[in-house]
Parts: C-alpha cells; structure tokens; sequence
C-alpha cells in the first residue's frame, strides 16, 4: 500500500443495548441468538453492514462479561488525487479489499463462537422448560425455580388451604415437568333433603358431581349440569333416583323417581286419593330409596249420641221439721249432653269410633232436701196408752216404707198424702221416720178416733 493511502478506524454508531437475560430462552438443544446475528460470509458490498453488525456483537459479548477484549472498527479506505493515475489508484484499492476482506468476515464470527462456549453454558445449566397451568388455562415458560414452591412464588400464583398443588410444592422441578393448580370452590348443596357444605376443585356442576361421587343418573339437578362454579362458589339441590313401592288397592307398584315428595311419587304410580283416603306415611315426607309407601282407602260417617248428665243433691237442715224427717223441696233433672263421633272404616275393617266434639244440650238442675232438726215430742195426750204397734202390723205389717198397691197410702199406718201434710208432715209419710209416724198418727186419733182405720182400728184396744 502507497504512502499515498492510509487507513484511518471510526467505530460505528452503537445499537441500544440488548439486555439478554430479558430474553425468552427456548428449550435445551435449540438455541436462537438474543440479537439477529447476520451471516458474516457475505460479498464485499454488503461489508459494510457486517461491520456495523459486528460491533453489535461486541456489545453484547461484552454485557456477558466473558472477556474484555474490544471489536476494532473495520478500516475506511480513504481515496486521495495523486501519482499513478485514476487507473493505479482502482487497482490498489481493489487489492487492500482483497487482502483485508478475509480478516473482517472472519473476527465477528470468532466472537460470536466464543460467545456460546463462554456465559450461554451457565445460563443454559439452570434454564427448565416446565408447563404450568393454573385453574385449567396451561402455558409453558422456562424458570430457574429449583422447586414447584419457587416457580409458583416466581410466577405470583396464590393458593390457600382448599386449592390443590400437583406435584406437591415442595417437589423439585425439572425439565419438561408438568405442575398444576386447581383453586378450591365452595359448593352447597343438598342431596335428598340433606344439607351439605363442600370445597371442589371443579369448574362444573357435572364435574364437582363426579368428584363428590353423587349418583347423577336419573337425577334431579335443580341448575344445569353444564353451569359452571366460579371462584364465589356455587348452591344447588339434587335429588337421586331411587326406588319407592307404592301399595295400593290390593297392588304393589314400584317406580324409579327423583320427586320430592311421596304425593309426587304416588302420582307418578298412577295411583288417586280420593275423599278421606290417606298414607301410610306423611304425603309432605321424602321418599327414600327402597321405602313402602301403602295408600289407606277410608270411608267414613257421623254418629251422634246424647248422654245424661246426672243431678247433684243439696241437703239443707230445717229447724222447724222433726228430726229424721227429710223433704225435697227441689226435685233433680238430669242434663244432656250430644257427643259426636266419627265411624271410619280402613281398607274394609271397622275402627274404633273416634270422639269429635261434643255440646251439653242442657245443664242438669240440682235436688234440694231439707232435713229436719226439731226434737220429736214424747207423747200426745189421750193418746200415749194405745196398741199402736198392733195397728202397725195390721196395716202395713210393720213396715215403715210400705206403700199399697194403688200407690196412695203409705208408711206403717197407711196415710194418704193431704192427710200426713194435714198434720204437720212434708213430702210423703213412707219417707219419714216410724217414730214420727206414729207421732202423727197419735195426732190425728186425737182428731178422729180410730174411724181413719175401720179395719185394724180396734186393735188399738186389743
């Protein structure tokens, strides 16, 4: 080369800086270059833009800090007007491309190999491709997390007590791992008319169904199978298919049903209830599986009964009545009372009749005796020295509550009322006391003699 000609470097404008661990970095065995490294085999036109590629490089190898060399920038030929003509000044610069060319296509793809070999082999050791999925949407990222622990913090993913981790969190990763989450749901439900309250990690009512081990087949689901449980949780009613016997009119029908009640079950078997037909069981109940419902055919009427009510009896003394002597002075009456009951008759027997009200038709009115409390006197004058014994039994034989056939005469000397009341007696001269018979009977032979017995007078003197 001519003194004539000489070279001078000028370092390209730098591209902005590229941070490489902000790169995403692919699985092992497949490696794509953080910058767009060129081809640096290119023609000598395109030289130019390979040293400004090549200075990239070096930015970048450097950022890595494996070595501390710098990329020169590639010579300018710098063209000048002097001796040997146009055509000698052609001819020299074709020949320094010619011998500098194979330097400048070849030191940016020394870098780029040193590059590789160097910091990528650390970056690349702890690099693990892993498939994450969180609550059923997956992505696959690499990490540097040594176990599912620090890949969940390392990715801000959350789980409490109910959310389920596969494999466990404290499991170290590797690559090509796959870890899941799936967040917990609270579910109430209630199954056949039990409550329950339930975490699931399900995203569908079928599927939390399936985890539960509810028996879905045939079943009543109160929303649809395919709703899905959001994070807030989810409430819903099922009722499983079961098999209730319904007995009725001599027949027993079985059907398979998810009602909810035993009248629905009983309609579903075809069978009526009509008048005061009833069940075995509450038509309100749950029908459970297996159970024997058994419809009651009844027919019935009413029957009305009227029942006494018996008088009660007041006894009040009276002074101016002898003693021993009783007088009604009120008579009783019974009262009345209408009762009621129902006659039923269950599938054919009888039953026993049922009381269903009753109303007292008529209070009953109470009996009231006076009782006499006066002393009896000892002896009428005129009187006191008779048979009156005698007269007793020829009369009455004796017998102080005798009454003779005809019902008017009464007592041991037979009289009849409106004589005894004549003399001073009350109520009816069987119910008083002999001895006050016999007083009375004194007083009237004062009155009359012995003409008020014209039979058994004269035994009065015999």
């Amino acid at each position: 080369m001519s003194n004539s000609q000489h070279q001078t470097y000028e370092p390209l404008p730098m591209e902005p800086h590229t941070d490489l661990h902000a790169a995403e970095t692919l699985a092992y065995g497949v490696y794509t270059a953080p910058v767009p490294y060129p081809d640096t085999y290119r023609p000598a036109y395109e030289e130019a833009h390979g040293a400004r590629v090549a200075h990239r490089t070096h930015e970048a190898y450097g950022a890595y800090g494996a070595h501390d060399a710098t990329l020169p920038a590639l010579p300018r030929q710098e063209v000048r007007e002097g001796t040997g003509g146009r055509g000698e000044r052609r001819r020299r610069a074709r020949s320094a491309e010619r011998a500098d060319g194979p330097v400048r296509r070849l030191l940016p793809q020394a870098l780029v190999v040193a590059f590789l070999a160097g910091g990528t082999t650390a970056f690349v050791a702890k690099d693990k491709a892993v498939e994450l999925t969180v609550d059923g949407k997956a992505r696959t990222l690499h990490t540097f997390a040594d176990d599912v622990e620090e890949l969940l913090a390392e990715e801000g993913v959350e789980v409490g007590a109910h959310d389920v981790v596969a494999p466990a969190p404290g499991t170290a990763l590797a690559s090509g791992d796959e870890v899941a989450v799936h967040y917990g749901r609270p579910v109430r439900l209630t199954i056949d008319g039990q409550r329950h309250e339930v975490w699931t990690t399900a995203h569908t009512v079928e599927e939390a169904l399936g985890q539960l081990g509810v028996r879905a087949e045939g079943a009543y689901l109160s929303i649809a199978r395919s709703h899905p449980i959001g994070r807030a949780g989810l409430s819903f009613d099922v009722r499983t298919e079961r098999a209730v016997t319904v007995m009725a009119d001599g027949r027993a029908r079985t059907v398979r049903t998810n009602a909810a009640t035993v009248r629905e079950v009983i309609e579903q078997a075809g069978v009526g209830l009509h008048g005061e037909d009833t069940t075995s069981v509450p038509g309100d109940s749950f029908p459970r599986d297996g159970q024997t419902v058994t419809v009651l055919r009844v027919t019935g009427s009413r029957e009305v009964r009227e029942e006494t009510i018996p008088f009660r009896t007041e006894r009040r003394d009276d002074p101016s009545l002898f003693k021993g002597t009783e007088v009604v002075e009120q008579v009783g009456q019974p009262g009345l009372r209408r009762t009621t009951y129902s006659l039923r008759t269950v599938n054919g027997v009888r039953q026993k009749p049922r009381k269903d009200g009753s109303e007292v038709v008529r209070r009953p009115r109470k009996q009231i005796v006076k009782v006499g409390t006066k002393p009896l006197p000892t002896s009428v004058s005129g009187a006191d020295g008779l048979n009156w014994h005698g007269l007793a039994a020829c009369e009455s034989g004796g017998r102080p509550n005798a009454v003779d056939p005809s019902g008017t005469y009464g007592g041991l000397y037979q009289f009849d009322t409106r004589t005894w009341h004549s003399l001073g007696g009350s109520g009816r001269p069987q119910d008083a006391p002999a001895a006050e018979q016999t007083f009375r009977a004194k007083k009237l032979y004062v009155r009359r003699g012995a003409t008020p017995w014209p039979h058994c007078g004269a035994r009065l003197h015999g």
